[in-house]
């Protein structure tokens, strides 16, 4: 007989693997603390937004509290010269850092021909023959570089487009970065490098013989996709084949691109038979869900669920946190429609530019558009807005109850971007309640 969980169990089990069940650590986030989030989530996702604060900074400071930016930076990104021996940069969850011994995993990914890979390649050998050649050789023997330290190989003709046109440089670059055959890394303000990856990663490239499994350094593609799938179980704790799937953006089952995947039923039927998850039923869940097992010899950076009694903690998620990633498990556990609205028209924005999720105890209660206006010294909340749909098993909360603790957490966001002042502007169903919860004294 298949185990069956309440809703409110399945997602207390989701948040404690989340490391989001319970209140912050007292004490001051330390760099071990970094390597813990990267071990058991797998991946740290990257993006150039930076209204409120840089993507990869939000997940660890929803979990952690306040923390020191800068030494985050160091731990992903290593020394000046861009050599981390923590983590590496790749393309896990979309852009993404991951730990370092995920490297094997992600060998067939950089090695599978893409549409994109080989139109880019044909385009750059159409323009400018013999490019990638003089971009590799570059980058081996002066790395780590920047597009621009290069630009001199392939001067960009005419006048610049948009933010979004790419010289023949960065995208040669771009493209030897994705096969795996230069590393990349980031230098100040957020500025892609690239360098070797012997110097990098300490490995052969993965176009080189040296990398090919089964032999080399790289996995075969079968059981690269079979540890990213049992990765994502031990860092959701529970989930549809969907959800775990989601997690490393691995395919649910073949397709006219991907016509040799195994499919995620055949990666869950394998986990269970070697004892990392079991099949439970959720209440009001369509589909059958994985949680995560302890089992006898399983890797060390496997986590078994844990379902704690009830929910503490508070925080606010960003757009790119795992929590808020796939949008079918979010409406599924959560109750909540959610999109980001960065790239829709203001005029037909809903909610707001970049509305952050608040979490409180297992509920996500509301949501908050952010923008930290560092030259004022203010961290705005331009519209605040209370979740209405209801979820099963949890209370309702009143908007008092949130707005309290909402204003706590943007107090200590305030303060760990080094802003003064928090101003509520009259927008959203929860704005009157927050403002009231933000007057000093």
């Amino acid at each position: 007989m298949t185990e069956t969980m309440s809703a409110a169990e399945a997602r207390r089990t989701f948040l404690e693997a989340q490391s989001l069940a319970r209140r912050r650590p007292a004490r001051r986030p330390r760099a071990r603390d970094f390597q813990a989030y990267l071990d058991r989530q797998g991946v740290l996702q990257l993006d150039t937004v930076n209204v409120l604060a840089r993507a990869h900074y939000m997940p660890l400071f929803s979990r952690l509290g306040p923390y020191d930016r800068d030494a985050l930076d160091g731990f992903l990104w290593g020394d000046a010269k861009g050599h981390s021996a923590h983590a590496f940069e790749h393309w896990g969850h979309e852009a993404s850092v991951m730990p370092r011994d995920l490297l094997p995993a992600m060998h067939s990914r950089m090695r599978r021909t893409t549409t994109w890979k080989a139109r880019t390649r044909d385009r750059l050998e159409r323009e400018r023959p013999g490019l990638l050649a003089e971009v590799r050789e570059a980058v081996d023997r002066l790395g780590p570089v920047t597009s621009a330290d290069l630009e001199h190989l392939a001067p960009h003709a005419g006048p610049r487009g948009p933010w979004w046109d790419s010289t023949h440089v960065k995208v040669a670059l771009e493209h030897q970065f994705i096969v795996g055959e230069v590393a990349a890394s980031r230098g100040r303000h957020f500025t892609r490098t690239y360098d070797a990856t012997t110097r990098a990663w300490g490995l052969p490239d993965a176009g080189s013989v040296a990398s090919q499994p089964p032999d080399g350094w790289g996995l075969t593609p079968g059981a690269a996709r079979q540890q990213l799938f049992d990765r994502a179980i031990g860092a959701c704790g529970i989930g549809t084949v969907k959800d775990l799937c989601d997690h490393f953006r691995l395919p649910y089952q073949a397709g006219p691109r991907t016509p040799d995947i195994e499919g995620g039923l055949m990666w869950a039927a394998s986990a269970v038979d070697r004892g990392l998850a079991r099949w439970v039923q959720v209440e009001g869940w369509r589909e059958p869900a994985l949680l995560a097992t302890e089992a006898a010899g399983a890797p060390s950076w496997h986590r078994p669920a844990v379902t704690p009694g009830r929910a503490t903690g508070a925080a606010l998620l960003s757009p790119f946190d795992p929590v808020c990633w796939f949008r079918p498990r979010l409406e599924r556990m959560f109750g909540m429609d959610y999109r980001i609205e960065i790239y829709t028209p203001e005029p037909k924005r809903v909610y707001g530019y970049y509305c952050l999720p608040f979490l409180l105890g297992d509920q996500i209660v509301g949501r908050v558009d952010l923008k930290a206006d560092r030259k004022a010294g203010t961290l705005r909340a331009l519209a605040t807005w209370r979740e209405e749909r209801p979820v099963r098993g949890a209370r309702r909360r009143g908007d008092e109850e949130i707005a309290v603790a909402l204003a706590d957490e943007l107090r200590t966001m305030a303060a760990w971007l080094g802003l003064e002042e928090i101003v509520v502007s009259p927008r959203g169903t929860l704005a009157t309640a927050l403002a009231a919860a933000t007057i000093p004294g």
